[in-house]
This record gives structure tokens, sequence and C-alpha cells, in this order.
């Protein structure tokens, strides 16, 4: 198992046990497992913190920061501020100094995206990977619609809320994002447009899609989307439309509520049994009855 795949298999081990409410099993595990993972320093200690702070642990959440602070790690401060799990923390002078540093720190990076063409390409899918993904998660999930000949762009964000969490914050961030690798593209690869995602990358997508924002797109295919404000209205008619949600997803009463609005835009909102927030394991197989 390469480093990423650790790394990925143990923030998943962790969240699994903080669900539970299970924090001294989660710190322990985060104690034990995280060597050979010091890329992603920054997002395990903060993961550790929070792990200790809802534990109610507070003192040891502050040191696991600021040891990590030490070594050059950096968090948005507003992931520190705002987050229930370290509310022990605040006022503290130590705590408020950390943040201070942090948000010094801060930088976007922009990333070219990765992108995959068949030998005869009938279309394009741009992927947005979801929240503390990369370009490569995405490029791995939508691997499928290569198959059925559609060209594979996958686009990284700029924003990161620690060194290698990346995530989709706002519209006009993501829409800068996606225009940047659109317009790396091949003038050859001039055909319809389906924008894809998945969590906060779904809504990112979702949101190019209705808003026609950085540029009008065919389609739109995404899933488990994390979503926010939706748009007013959808800016043209989109097909393939579809929306994907886990029956055990926790966003699925999200995309319940907005059910009547995304319907009304013209997307088709599919219920996956028995998948949580992930791709289901026949994933190519529905994007097949799609495109």
């Amino acid at each position: 198992m390469d480093q990423t795949a650790r790394y990925d298999a143990l923030v998943d081990r962790v969240e699994a046990l903080y669900e539970e409410q299970l924090y001294r099993e989660a710190a322990a595990l985060l104690a034990s497992q995280s060597g050979g993972l010091e890329p992603w320093a920054a997002e395990l200690a903060h993961l550790e913190a929070c792990v200790l702070g809802a534990g109610g642990d507070a003192d040891a959440a502050l040191r696991t920061l600021q040891e990590a602070s030490a070594g050059g790690a950096w968090w948005v401060p507003d992931i520190l501020v705002d987050d229930d799990d370290l509310a022990g923390l605040r006022g503290r002078p130590e705590f408020e100094a950390l943040v201070a540093v942090s948000a010094e720190r801060v930088a976007d990076d922009p990333a070219p995206a990765l992108v995959d063409v068949p030998e005869e390409p009938v279309g394009v899918v741009v992927a947005l990977h979801g929240a503390g993904q990369t370009a490569a998660h995405a490029r791995s999930d939508w691997a499928g619609v290569l198959e059925r000949g559609y060209t594979l762009v996958c686009v990284q964000s700029s924003r990161r809320m620690s060194p290698n969490y990346r995530t989709w914050p706002d519209r006009e961030h993501a829409a800068a994002d996606i225009a940047a690798a659109l317009a790396a593209l091949p003038e050859s690869l001039g055909l319809p447009l389906i924008a894809a995602g998945f969590s906060a990358g779904g809504r990112a997508a979702l949101d190019w899609a209705l808003t026609g924002l950085p540029r009008p797109v065919a389609g739109v295919l995404v899933l488990a989307p994390a979503l926010r404000e939706l748009p007013s209205a959808a800016g043209g008619t989109l097909s393939p439309a579809t929306i994907w949600i886990g029956s055990d997803d926790d966003l699925l009463e999200v995309v319940g509520a907005a059910g009547e609005q995304l319907t009304s835009f013209g997307c088709t909102i599919e219920q996956l049994p028995g998948v949580g927030h992930e791709f289901p394991e026949d994933f190519d197989e529905l994007l097949a009855k799609v495109l």
C-alpha cells in the first residue's frame, strides 16, 4: 500500500471511530499509525487535535497543534477557530498565537489538470475531486468514462485548507480553477463538456453546470454532492443530468431537501442502496447507463 492509500485508509478508520465517539481509540490509532505519513503531518495533527478536543483533552489538543506548527504546519484559521471540537482552546493566548502564525502561512497552490484522451473522443468529462482529495483521486474514480469514449480532465483545486487538504469552498475560486484547466486543453478537443464531481467537488460541478460559469456545459454527473445554496435557476437544458446519492450517506437528507428544486432543473436523483459517502463498486456500470 502506497503512502496516499495508507493515509486515506487511516483517515477513514479514525473518522469511523470518531462517529462512534471512541475518541481515545481514535487518538491511539493516530499515534501508532502516523509514522511514514509525514507529508500529511498538518492534516493528521488537525485530526488528532479534533479527536482529543472532542474527548475533552484540550491541553493535549493544543500541544498537538503546537508541535505540528513548530514543524511548519498550517491551517486556514476558520477550521481552527470555528471547529466545535477545538472550542476548549478558544481564548487561550497560545492558541491565538498559533492561529496568527497559521494565517501567515496560508497559500493557494494551482496545479495543472490531469488529462487522459481515448483514441476517438466523443466528449469531455471534467471531474472535480472531493474535499481532502486530489486530481489523482478523481482520475481513478472517474476512469470509467474513458471506456465510453470520453476524454477525462481532472481538475485540482488551488484552494487549500492546510498543506495537503484541498477543497472547493466557493464558486468564484472553483470557476477560476476550471477555467484555467479548460484554457490549457488543445483546441482540437472542441467537444461537448460534461461537469462531474464527488462531494464538495460534486457541489462545485453542479454549480458550474447550472450557472454556466466559466463555460456552458452539455451535462452534469455528480455523486454525493455536499450541497449548500443552489443557483436560483438552471442556465439551460442539461443532458445527462444525474445525481447519485447513497442510502447510507450522511448527505442523503441534504440532497433530499433540495430534491424538488433539483428535479425542476431537469436533474434525476438516483439513490444507491447500501452505499455510504463513497464511490460504489459498480460505479462504472452506473456511468455506462447515462453516457
